[in-house]
Order: C-alpha cells, then sequence, then structure tokens
C-alpha cells in the first residue's frame, strides 16, 4: 500500500504557504512527503517538489494580511472532503468551523513584549495566539519550554498541546577542511585568522549587540574573525555599532548564501555561537553540532533542554560570560573536543523521522 494512502481515512490538510520560508517553512517540508497530509494549501509549483501525492488548493494571501481571513478557501476545502486542517503557525483562519490543529513554535511577542512596537502589537499577537490555542483540538509546539509559556499566558489544558521537537536536516553533516576552503575567497575571509561564526537575523532578541560587544573584549580579537552568516545582513543596520566598537576590521558579514553554504560555512568555522535571548527551540546550534564545530550558545528559554550538556552555556544578559565563553572554547582545545563529541551525539537525536512519525501518532491519537 503506497504510503499516500492516508491512514484511517481521515483527511488532513496543511496550510503550507510559507514552506519557502525558513523556519517554518522548513518544519512544513519536514511533515510532507509521507502520507500525513492529503490536502496543501499554497502555490503548486513550492508544494508538488516536496510533496507530489497531495491535492493543492492554491491560496497565496499574504500571510498575517486580511485577505488570508476573508479569502479563505472554505469551500474547496470542505469539496475536498478534509477532516482537519493543520496550520503550521498561529495566524489560523478565524472563521473555519472544520476541526483543527495548530502549531505554536515560540512565544517571544509575549516573553519579550519590550521589543514590540507598541501595547496594541502585544495585544494583538496575545489574541491571535489565544485564539488559535482555544479554538485548536491539538497544539503542536516544538519544546518542552514553549509547551510551558503556552501554559503559563493561557488556561488551555496541558493535554491538549503535544510537544514535537524539530529536527535537524540529514545536509548538515561533517565536511573536510579543503572542501570548505572555497569561502575563504569567496566572502573574502582572513585565510590566517579562527572563525567564529554566528546565523540567523537582526531581530532584537538575537541579541547582536551584545554579541558584537562582547567579541570586541576578547583579548585574542586579532586572531580571529566574527563572521555573520544570512540575508539579513545585507542590511547596514549593524554598521555604525561596528565602527563605535573599532571592529571593521574583524567583522564579515556575509549577505545572501547559496543553500549548500550554510552547511559549508558551519564546517568552515572553529567555533559557533548563538546568543539569543529567546527561542521556541533553537536549530542553529544543532546544526552546527551535527557538522562537527563546538557551540558557545545561551542558558535560557528552550535551549538547555534542546543542546544539554553539548555546548558551553553563558547568560546572554552579560557581556562578559559571552566574552569569557567565546575565549575558553577557542583557547582549550579539549574543551572543542568534548563539545565536538557530545554535539555529534546531540544532534544525531534530533531526526526528521522522528518529527514524522511523532507528528503521525498525535493525529492518530486524535482521529474520530
Amino acid at each position: 500500500m503506497r504510503e499516500t494512502e492516508h491512514r484511517n481515512n481521515m483527511k488532513i490538510a496543511i496550510d503550507a504557504r510559507m514552506i519557502q520560508m525558513s523556519g517554518i517553512g522548513t518544519y512544513i517540508k519536514t511533515l510532507m512527503g509521507h502520507g500525513i497530509y492529503a490536502v496543501a494549501l499554497g502555490d503548486d509549483k513550492d508544494i508538488l517538489k516536496y510533496d507530489e501525492s497531495v491535492q493543492v488548493i492554491n491560496y497565496d494571501e499574504k500571510i498575517y494580511g486580511a485577505g488570508e481571513q476573508l479569502h479563505f478557501p472554505f469551500k474547496e476545502l470542505k469539496k475536498s472532503g478534509v477532516s482537519l486542517l493543520h496550520v503550521p503557525h498561529y495566524n489560523v483562519p478565524v472563521f473555519y468551523r472544520g476541526r483543527l490543529a495548530v502549531t505554536v513554535h515560540d512565544l517571544t511577542h509575549l516573553v519579550l513584549p519590550q521589543f514590540l512596537p507598541n501595547k496594541l502589537a502585544y495585544l494583538y499577537a496575545r489574541f491571535l495566539i489565544g485564539y488559535a490555542v482555544h479554538k485548536a483540538e491539538v497544539v503542536f509546539t516544538v519544546s518542552e519550554n514553549s509547551k510551558k509559556d503556552i501554559l503559563r499566558f493561557y488556561r488551555v489544558p496541558e493535554e491538549k498541546i503535544a510537544v514535537v521537537y524539530n529536527a535537524v536536516d540529514a545536509r548538515f553533516i561533517h565536511r573536510q577542511r579543503e572542501d570548505v576552503e572555497y569561502l575563504i575567497d569567496k566572502y573574502k575571509l582572513p585565510r590566517d585568522k579562527r572563525v567564529i561564526m554566528y546565523v540567523g537575523n537582526l531581530k532584537p532578541h538575537k541579541n547582536l549587540p551584545k554579541l558584537l560587544e562582547a567579541y570586541s573584549a576578547m583579548k585574542d580579537r586579532e586572531n580571529t574573525c566574527l563572521v555573520l552568516v544570512g540575508k539579513a545582513f545585507d542590511s547596514e543596520d549593524l554598521t555604525p555599532e561596528i565602527k563605535k566598537l573599532g571592529i571593521e576590521d574583524s567583522v564579515v558579514k556575509t549577505g545572501i548564501i547559496v543553500d549548500n553554504e550554510l552547511v559549508d560555512f558551519y564546517n568552515l568555522a572553529d567555533l559557533f555561537v548563538f546568543p539569543s535571548l529567546y527561542e521556541g527551540f533553537g536549530i542553529p546550534p544543532l546544526e552546527a553540532m551535527a557538522c562537527g564545530t563546538p557551540v558557545a550558545c545561551s542558558d535560557n528559554s528552550s535551549l538547555p533542554e534542546v543542546v544539554g550538556d553539548a555546548a558551553y552555556m553563558f547568560n546572554p544578559y552579560d557581556v562578559n560570560q559571552i566574552k569569557e565563553a567565546m575565549e575558553k572554547v577557542l583557547g582549550n582545545s579539549s574543551l572543542a573536543e568534548k563539545l565536538i563529541e557530545r554535539g555529534y551525539r546531540r544532534a544525531a537525536m534530533f531526526t526528521p523521522e522522528k518529527i514524522v512519525e511523532t507528528t503521525k501518532a498525535v493525529f492518530e491519537k486524535i482521529k474520530g
């Protein structure tokens, strides 16, 4: 029997509009192609690359826009015989009356409201997430810490929340140094310096100003290079801070990179640092571990749960602790080797197979 003959005749649809985005898009891609979903909402050109078996309902309304509520394809879902709709974010269709599952990846807006533009933005986020978790019959989330946060902000039955950890994609593997050194020339990195790497965006909770300040104070900074990887670093937002700290000769911003280059950057790095103030899960430290790179990261939110004893941890609000963490891992080869060994084992615990199996088990439990 083909896997696409969906189990128990419960026909599940997924809102897959975000499939090409990072983060939630990776989550959607991981789940598709395993017979979980019979129907997907979004762009057929994007979706069918990952799951040729699904029926695609073309639906391209902008995320968070009024159009996604006003023009939601209610009739098309009903005509397709869908039993349950899985929305992989909290932007659920408010007028949908069918069975619903939702994934809440994090509660950043509620835990760190100081980074929102105003009180109205906080109230709107609190309403949307609250509406989603109350309306859904199952709420997926990606860590026990995120589950705790949901229960902290909303009165929902604990048993309706299912923790399904994110997965490390199989492409994140160790590669030989000679296979990744092309990045040095392509991105004009200094050949004789050790590479400290960060990947992510410029959102305030990512804590980049503290990282830059800590890096500027490192004792052996002149023998290192801080590489900020990602399209967010195409902007000049950090340039004044970098110049103010006098580290413009030691910081490289890659801007947009080719997809496979992320794996190679992890392999090129001597240290991966992740100073986030809050994460619902936090996949980059695990990706770095899978590539054999030692990790230093924050000791808050979900991160201790995710990295276990495989990272050197620090208080991300303390610049001195961030600085010392980078110095200790780079300056102690036995510590770095220990972290690398533990990191391989830790990353191997979070597989795509597990997220698929666990998600299927949850849907099996709520069939009816």
